[in-house]
């Protein structure tokens, strides 16, 4: 399961998830099927915080640790 399947599992469905980033469902659906589950690096972390679905999950190849992208924990 690819990290975009997963955050819509998280979020239901893919329009749920739509309404969560408050974008059109066409572009989620785009973003599944056109691009084979690619999402836009503009909204890797808009995506984590409404599912948890980490940075690493979405766009490994843009974050290639597993906690690239994660906010610092604090001490």
């Amino acid at each position: 399961m690819n990290g975009l399947t997963k955050a819509i599992k998280t979020a239901g469905t893919a329009s749920k998830l739509a309404v969560m980033l408050g974008i059109k469902p066409m572009s989620v659906s785009r973003w599944k099927n056109r691009y084979q589950g690619m999402v836009p690096a503009d909204r890797v972390l808009q995506i984590y915080s409404v599912t948890g679905v980490t940075p690493h999950e979405l766009r490994p190849d843009l974050y290639p640790n597993p906690t690239d992208g994660l906010p610092k924990q604090e001490a």
